[in-house]
């Protein structure tokens, strides 16, 4: 019988017995063993799985079936018990690695308590006669007559970040800063001594009960002085003539350490005020104070989220007062055409840029105000000598 592929008359005689025997031993060479057959991903339906409908002739043959030996089982339903056990496997790494993301293994030690506050309050002794006049007048005639109003002369430097803190970390600590000067050098409530709350609310509490202790005990013991915390005036001895204080100053910033972002304040005050005795309309009668406030404030990313200060430590000038009133609890301004009380070291000049010189004592002397604010080298700072008494903080 013939075959596809033969001549329709046969093979003639003398050709094709050699090729049929190359064939044979060509077929022979190819030998399909059992672990070839297993190894195939075709695997073909036999005779009555191929008459059922639209049945197909072969069928994939899955991975968790096959092996590289054959098959890994006959068992029904082994592969989809392997899967649902990688599925299992895969779910629970997952589980795994949002654990330990949340649980955070760099999470920051837990911060000491905040350290208390070391001050020191300067009086300022006039070395002339204390002027007078409208308060107008004599913020014209003052080196103050440039300075800005209120709040609009705390000004926040160019902002920057440090290696651990983020631009927005340092903004919020130097707009925490600017709030804490507003509220403890402007408020009226807390200028005139009747309000402390609104600087309380910006402290960390770790400092409430030294700053409670300061407000209704004040003492120069360099750490209860409440004119440290706040600037307020005795009402018994004088008032704010005109609420628009003039202000000038420097905020500036460092990282103390990875934990701890730190804002030095420097900013002049200039108070119009009159005798607390006189008549409210009287304003002929004004003087102008100065406070120079020097500040240190402390800022953990705890203060930062809770829009509160560490209040390290306080330099503060003000004048002019006399020598023998204490200015731990409130300030008590000399008033107009006062003359001068003392003579001390050399002159103290609130207004001068830069670190202005400290005094070494208990009191200092006011250098006589001028229509243009002295200066001092900034690469001559004075290192302030402590005396019993008055602890005096570092240098900002």
């Amino acid at each position: 019988m013939a075959v596809p592929g033969d001549p329709p008359n046969g093979t003639p005689e003398g050709i094709g017995g050699g090729d049929d025997e190359f064939r044979s031993e060509e077929l022979r060479s190819v030998v399909f063993d059992e672990e070839f057959v297993r190894a195939a991903r075709l695997q073909e339906f036999s005779a009555q799985e191929r008459m059922g409908l639209h049945a197909r002739a072969v069928r994939s043959r899955s991975m968790w079936s096959t092996g590289a030996s054959g098959p890994r089982t006959s068992t029904p339903g082994r592969g989809a018990r392997q899967g649902m056990l990688l599925v299992l496997l895969i779910a629970t790494a997952f589980a795994c690695a949002v654990y330990m993301g949340l649980r955070n293994p760099y999470v920051p030690p837990p911060r000491g308590p905040a350290e208390p506050l070391s001050s020191t309050v300067v009086p300022l002794a006039p070395a002339v006669a204390v002027p007078g006049g409208r308060p107008a007048d004599l913020y014209a005639n003052s080196p103050a007559a440039e300075y800005r109003v209120g709040a609009a002369g705390i000004t926040l430097p160019a902002v920057r970040r440090t290696h651990h803190f983020t631009d927005a970390q340092v903004v919020t600590a130097l707009s925490i800063a600017k709030d804490y000067l507003v509220q403890s050098s402007l408020d009226p409530d807390v200028l005139s001594g009747t309000a402390s709350r609104p600087v309380r609310v910006l402290l960390d509490p770790d400092q409430l009960t030294q700053f409670d202790r300061s407000i209704t005990s004040p003492s120069g013991d360099g750490r209860h002085a409440a004119t440290g915390w706040l600037v307020r005036f005795d009402p018994a001895t004088a008032v704010v003539a005109d609420s628009r204080v003039r202000v000038t100053g420097t905020l500036a910033f460092a990282e103390v350490n990875p934990d701890v972002l730190e804002v030095l304040t420097d900013h002049t005050f200039v108070y119009a005020v009159r005798p607390a005795t006189g008549p409210p309309t009287a304003v002929d009668g004004a003087s102008l104070f100065t406070v120079r406030r020097e500040l240190r404030l402390r800022f953990d990313r705890e203060d930062l989220g809770a829009r509160r200060a560490e209040l390290a430590s306080a330099y503060v000038m003000a004048g002019p007062q006399a020598c023998s009133s204490d200015p731990a609890d409130a300030f008590r301004p000399l008033p107009a055409g006062a003359g001068p009380t003392t003579v001390g070291p050399a002159a103290s000049d609130p207004y001068a840029s830069g670190h202005p010189r400290r005094t070494a004592g208990l009191c200092g002397v006011l250098a006589p105000p001028a229509t243009e604010p002295a200066t001092e080298p900034a690469t001559e700072p004075t290192t302030p000598q402590a005396t019993p008494g008055s602890p005096v903080s570092p240098a900002p």
